[in-house]
């Protein structure tokens, strides 16, 4: 990897990703079992959830959804967790292997595997490319780029660090809105802080937000 800033190991199973130069920021790897993932699923609200009420996750239906930003996919899960079929879609190749190592230790799991088999899969390419050349038209396109801090803050939690210092900011995300958009059957969403501006300057058909973010729906 570049410079050996950063290594891959397998360990407790797993595979995991660290940074040399930060040792105490630990390990960072892909758990959708257990840790945060199992909590926003057993107590993170359901389809009342700002995220869900986002997709438009009424009762009984199940938008097919593309995340094209997917990261540690962990708001693909929470989606599949609540009925929907999730594709996720991650540029970068060592984060897209954490990712398929997440993925293929949860199907394993026996509370989770048998949807998160059904309901979530991923590919490894650029986002803009994987829109246009899906072989199916989602519902809706959900993105989550990554974003400049803001200035005199504190210092970012530990996995936002690793990632920035990995993949850097998203200089095609304004460009990705477009592409969004004309991939998506019925909406876009996209997640933004709280404090940052529209995606391509252009305001949304309508918001929710919460205490620290946003998520912006375009129709």
């Amino acid at each position: 990897m570049d410079n050996n800033i950063f290594f891959l190991e397998m360990k407790d199973q797993r595979l995991q990703l660290r940074k040399r130069d930060e040792p105490k920021l630990g390990a960072l790897y892909v758990d959708f079992v257990s840790g945060l993932s199992a909590y926003r699923r057993k107590y993170g609200g359901g389809r009342r959830q700002a995220i869900a009420r986002a997709v438009d996750l009424k009762r009984g239906a199940a938008p097919s959804v593309v995340d094209a930003t997917a990261g540690l996919g962990r708001d693909a899960f929470v989606l599949a967790s609540l009925g929907c079929r999730v594709h996720m879609i991650e540029r970068s190749s060592v984060i897209a292997a954490l990712l398929e190592d997440g993925l293929n230790r949860a199907k394993l799991d026996p509370e989770v595997g048998r949807w998160v088999s059904e309901r979530l899969s991923f590919s490894c390419q650029d986002s803009c490319d994987g829109l246009r050349g899906l072989p199916f038209e989602p519902d809706v396109v959900y993105l989550d780029p990554m974003f400049p801090e803001k200035k005199k803050v504190a210092l970012v939690k530990k996995e936002m660090r690793v990632l920035k210092s990995l993949v850097g900011v998203d200089p095609d995300a304004d460009a990705l809105l477009q592409v969004a958009l004309n991939a998506a059957r019925k909406r876009v969403v996209v997640k933004r802080p709280a404090f940052a501006g529209y995606l391509a300057g252009q305001p949304p058909d309508t918001a929710i937000k919460t205490k620290k973010n946003r998520f912006d729906v375009y129709l």
